[in-house]
């Protein structure tokens, strides 16, 4: 018994160790030098500096989360007035400026408006933890509603995501969407939470994931009131009726290239995919921009 209880401590404390290295709010030291993202967070750093992002307008947006938080977004309007929307989610560790370089393309090629949000637990957002797209999917709602309520009944949103973002729109596809949101874009998304960390135990810490991912869960559960099993982007696509692009870069070893075969597969709505070989993870825009805008433009423009 003695044995257990030391056994049962020990995991408790491992679980403990996890939640704040990846789901507590907090630097993410781990990321920088990863060779697995190549350099997705220079590139994302880089970004949210943009002479872009400088050179344009943005008005600092705020609602309130489902659950009381204060969410941070930017809003940039087109150049000329469009009853279109490209709300851009930004990746793990990131914030709402990372997106700058979709936010160029869409406000300047395609003439949206523009919204890219802080994801709670990120920048100018609250939130002491990170929701892994399940509770953001949630929040994404909230975006939604405040766009409709911005720009009215015959606005035409588009969602887009990268990373954890691209796991934030795919959670938020399988809910009761609005019929303003006519397409999704997800780029280098994992299928769930659970087989994320799964992977990245035995990965980067060569540690299997029994029983650690479920001491790891429970502690995020009743810290951060989620299983890692309840946040499946794989089954909300299940449920999906808007139509989603999926992307993914063939050299992706952070979120396995195997996984978008996976969603994309257990997709149920309209459906399309766009594989750039040899792009790392986060990186197929930059890898193949033309070849990028070109399947988006393709795509949306079914829809939008």
């Amino acid at each position: 018994m003695k044995i257990i209880i030391i056994l049962l401590l020990i995991f408790i404390g491992i679980g403990l160790y996890f939640y704040n290295v990846a789901i507590k709010r907090s630097k993410k030291n781990f990321l920088f030098g990863n060779e697995d993202l190549g350099d997705i967070i220079s590139t994302n750093r880089e970004d949210a500096n943009s002479k872009w992002f400088q050179s344009v307008n943005h008005e600092d947006v705020e609602i309130n989360s489902w659950d009381g938080l204060k969410l941070h977004g930017y809003f940039i309007e087109p150049k000329t007035p469009s009853d279109k929307i490209a709300i851009l989610i930004h990746g793990y560790a990131g914030r709402a400026e990372g997106m700058s370089a979709f936010g160029k393309f869409y406000r300047e090629d395609l003439n949206y408006n523009i919204l890219m949000p802080d994801n709670r637990g990120h920048g100018k957002s609250d939130g002491n933890y990170i929701g892994f797209g399940w509770h953001d999917r949630l929040d994404c709602l909230e975006w939604i509603n405040y766009i409709i309520d911005r720009f009215g009944e015959d606005s035409k949103i588009l969602l887009h995501g990268i990373s954890m973002g691209g796991a934030t729109v795919l959670m938020t596809s399988g809910e009761d969407l609005p019929k303003n949101v006519k397409a999704i874009v997800s780029d280098c998304t994992y299928t769930s939470v659970n087989d994320q960390l799964k992977y990245q135990l035995k990965r980067m810490y060569k540690l299997p994931s029994f029983p650690i991912l479920q001491f790891t869960s429970l502690i995020t559960k009743i810290r951060a009131g989620y299983f890692f099993k309840d946040a499946s982007a794989l089954k909300q696509v299940d449920k999906s009726k808007a139509p989603i692009l999926f992307v993914h870069g063939t050299k992706d070893i952070f979120v396995p290239y195997e996984m978008v075969n996976e969603l994309y597969k257990n997709c149920v709505s309209e459906k399309d995919i766009f594989i750039v070989p040899d792009a790392q993870h986060g990186t197929a825009y930059r890898d193949d921009r033309e070849g990028y805008e070109k399947k988006v433009i393709e795509f949306i423009g079914k829809y939008i």
